[in-house]
């Protein structure tokens, strides 16, 4: 019987190469330039990508007849700070045809943190980039509706960030007359 388990994050492989990833084999081969780093930290199909080829290669993910990754999951963030460029903004593919998972991850700069939109490829990425704005303050171009989600609107910083003052007073909030 076929092992169904090969490119969900199952099977095993060294970090720092392919591992036999299918999808990180096929997305080296077509974007050799704009792939950094292909590894399979415990077993998840992860490539660090040039953000300024991320619409392209979301495209070919999402197109692409031997990958077909029409799912997105998740996108999320997270903030290394001291480290040059400071955010990784990491989306969580999946494909429902040959059942795999692929974590695809860009790196974002302090001082300019803006990432284009992927809501023209996947809907779901509307409330999702949403949410990564209002938890680190990252830009999406393009994006339909950027405000806050979880916060309410006067809440002032991004509450997920590394430097974000824990003990710091926000308005208070209440109906508005």
């Amino acid at each position: 019987m076929e092992d169904r388990r090969t490119g969900m994050g199952i099977d095993g492989s060294a970090e720092g190469s392919s591992g036999g990833s299918p999808a990180l084999d096929m997305l080296r081969e077509a974007f050799p330039e704009e792939v950094l780093e292909v590894s399979m930290p415990r077993g998840h199909a992860t490539a660090i990508i040039r953000p300024e080829s991320l619409t392209k290669v979301m495209e070919f993910l999402k197109k692409d007849s031997r990958l077909l990754f029409g799912v997105l999951i998740d996108i999320t963030a997270v903030d290394y700070a001291g480290r040059d460029p400071r955010f990784d903004v990491v989306y969580q593919l999946l494909s429902l045809p040959f059942n795999r998972r692929l974590q695809v991850k860009i790196r974002v700069p302090e001082t300019d943190p803006e990432v284009v939109s992927m809501t023209p490829l996947w809907n779901s990425a509307n409330w999702l980039e949403r949410e990564v704005w209002d938890m680190f303050g990252i830009r999406f171009a393009g994006h339909p509706n950027l405000k806050r989600i979880l916060m309410y609107e006067d809440f002032q910083g991004h509450p997920l960030r590394k430097d974000y003052p824990i003990r710091r007073r926000q308005p208070l909030i209440g109906p508005k007359n």
